[in-house]
């Protein structure tokens, strides 16, 4: 199985080629430590998988695997990180990425090259186990962007459909309690409607 390894830290990246040179079968063709750099190199060596992090320079590892995908839709991209942010969950899923695991479980880097080469996807449990609120965040963030509707104002939205005070929504988004009056004025203003109750309505005929 031919690798390349991209990570911007060197030290995790040369950790990581030992750790899979050590096992049979398994060859690092390059190392890369930039996201400019793992899409020449796949170009170069068209290699069975590319493990790459997400956080680095100027392009990051989503924005690379996406120019590689572009490129080589059969390409194999595990995307190994510390991070297991919804927005990377997303895209990496969206871009078609094969794989999504954390770093500090390292003893699954192989099990997870060996699956993803027999044509598995495979996520960490972290990732598994956060895809049902993070798909949901995600249709309850298209259907309110629908509306015009600003992220801050969906969570003020939300807040009033459970009942919440001015003063209770406050504490909750560490606002000021104008502050929160305000939003559900432009929030009412902009969705024509005249009333909370109103407003906890619309949230669960057209948000939920």
């Amino acid at each position: 199985m031919k690798i390349v390894i991209v990570d911007d830290d060197i030290l995790v990246s040369s950790s990581l080629k030992t750790i899979i040179e050590a096992e049979n079968g398994f060859e690092v063709l390059a190392v890369a430590n930039s996201g400019e750099d793992a899409i020449k190199l796949y170009e170069v060596y068209q290699p069975d998988i590319i493990l790459m992090d997400i956080r680095m320079g100027n392009i990051n590892g989503l924005e690379a695997a996406e120019e590689i995908l572009n490129t080589f839709p059969n390409g194999r991209v595990l995307f190994l990180t510390t991070f297991a942010d919804d927005e990377y969950i997303i895209k990496a899923l969206k871009i078609g990425a094969k794989g999504y695991i954390l770093k500090q479980h390292y003893n699954s880097i192989i099990p997870a090259l060996n699956a993803v080469y027999s044509g598995q996807n495979v996520f960490g449990e972290e990732i598994i186990n956060k895809l049902p609120s993070v798909m949901t965040n995600q249709a309850n963030k298209k259907n309110y962007q629908d509306y015009s509707i600003l992220d801050k104002e969906f969570e003020i939205i939300s807040l009033v459909s459970k009942g919440l005070s001015n003063k209770e929504i406050a504490k909750e988004l560490f606002l000021s309690e104008g502050t929160v009056r305000n939003y559900i004025s432009v929030i009412l203003e902009k969705l024509e409607l005249r009333d909370r109750t109103q407003l906890a309505i619309f949230f669960f005929n057209h948000l939920h």
